[in-house]
């Protein structure tokens, strides 16, 4: 089977940004490597093919950890949800796993959405009460006299 690098299926590239507490551990396994050099390589120092990846560290790993049956495609399921929970919103998922549309993204993920009406009055009310105040402080104190 014969390596191919080049962009994704879509051909567009997409910016995904990763959480803080990941920098400096991916600065130092990129510490010295150049711009076209694989950041994670196999024992050897090639690249990393799937079957092998599989069958030798990400199942023995996930079976280690109680999880049969989990593959590489839920790690990106994972990410959704943990994007999801953490707030981000139907659009922003959808940049980051690269769907045509945020109605695909709905299909599939609908079901993480926060559905509570409760706390989204709650938000509605707090994002009111912060509209007011500042168009308060604008009509109080105009900064074009």
């Amino acid at each position: 089977m014969k390596l191919v690098f080049g962009s994704p299926k879509s051909h567009q590239q997409r910016r995904v940004g990763i959480p803080r507490s990941l920098v400096e551990r991916l600065s130092a396994r990129c510490a010295r490597k150049g711009p076209d050099d694989l950041v994670f390589t196999s024992p050897k120092g090639g690249a990393i093919r799937l079957r092998n990846f599989r069958r030798t560290i990400f199942n023995p790993a996930t079976q280690a950890v109680g999880l049969s049956d989990f593959t590489p495609h839920d790690l990106r399921d994972t990410a959704a949800s943990i994007a999801i929970s953490a707030g981000a919103n139907v659009k922003q998922v959808q940049n980051m796993l690269g769907h045509a549309s945020a109605a695909m993204t709905l299909d599939v993920y609908a079901g993480l959405f926060e559905d509570d009406v409760t706390a989204l009055a709650d938000r509605i009310d707090n994002a009111g009460a912060d509209s007011l105040r500042t168009a308060r402080a604008v009509v109080d104190h105009p900064s074009s006299q």
